[in-house]
């Protein structure tokens, strides 16, 4: 014998009976709401997550690099200072540092959970593990070069953002970060510290940009390749602009 499963609507003493499309709406609700989260801590939804903020991360770079590049005008930093006075007073840019702040904060958040969804997932945790032939170290070990960045990226606002962005909120004045730049780099601990920044940036690229467009399901076997050229091509320009600054202020080709 089946039995066939029904949905009743209980109304209880002293309430009123509301109409059925609002219970059924309620219903929809809630079960959206449902796979919304399960989709989102869900593997997959983690992976593409970390895709999303990872090449609005990506987006943040070009532009972060494009005007610390200013420098290399080696005009006393004239330009520099226009395009960082830019950057700390348009309405925009600061409101997209909010949602930059936010995607940077879920990326770090995500690649957390992955890493220990990973560990959770091996059986034996001692166990020598045997990667694929096509597997490289970079892509092994993007936990351990995210937190490298992460620690990078605590000293650099520790250097310039957050004293900036302090002194502009008590003083309504910007710092003189060109001056403090050829401070800092005058330290050849501090060149060392932006150097090894770089280069953890460098192959955290090589294996995310390519890693980020076949989480999307954007990895066709037609412009695959193109793909991880233009990922690799991205990588080494960014991050030689990145490197080249401390090392052109410590040689004192940029004065």
């Amino acid at each position: 014998m089946s039995v066939s499963k029904s949905c009743f609507l209980v109304v209880m003493p002293g309430e009123e009976l509301l109409d059925t499309s609002t219970h059924i709406g309620k219903i929809v609700d809630i079960k959206s709401m449902n796979w919304l989260i399960t989709t989102f801590t869900s593997s997959v939804g983690k992976k593409f997550t970390m895709a999303l903020t990872g090449l609005f991360l990506i987006s943040f770079l070009i532009v972060h690099a494009s005007i610390n590049a200013l420098i290399f005008y080696n005009d006393g930093g004239k330009i520099f200072t226009l395009g960082a006075h830019f950057m700390a007073t348009n309405p925009i840019i600061r409101s997209i540092e909010v949602i930059l702040i936010a995607g940077l904060l879920l990326h770090i958040i995500q690649g957390l959970l992955l890493w220990r969804a990973n560990r959770a997932a091996r059986p034996i945790r001692y166990a020598v593990v045997k990667h694929p032939p096509q597997s490289t170290w970079y892509s092994r070990s993007m936990t351990l070069l995210g937190t490298l960045i992460l620690l990078f990226l605590i000293i650099h606002t520790s250097n310039f953002w957050i004293p900036n962005r302090t002194h502009q909120f008590l003083y309504d004045e910007e710092l003189p970060l060109y001056e403090m730049m050829i401070e800092k780099f005058s330290n050849p601990i501090e060149v060392i510290i932006y150097l090894l920044g770089s280069f953890s940036l460098f192959w955290h690229l090589l294996h995310g940009f390519a890693s980020a467009f076949q989480s999307l399901g954007l990895d066709h076997n037609k412009y695959r390749g193109l793909i991880r050229f233009s990922g690799n091509v991205f990588a080494v320009i960014i991050c030689l602009t990145f490197a080249m600054m401390p090392i052109s202020i410590y040689l004192q080709w940029i004065k």
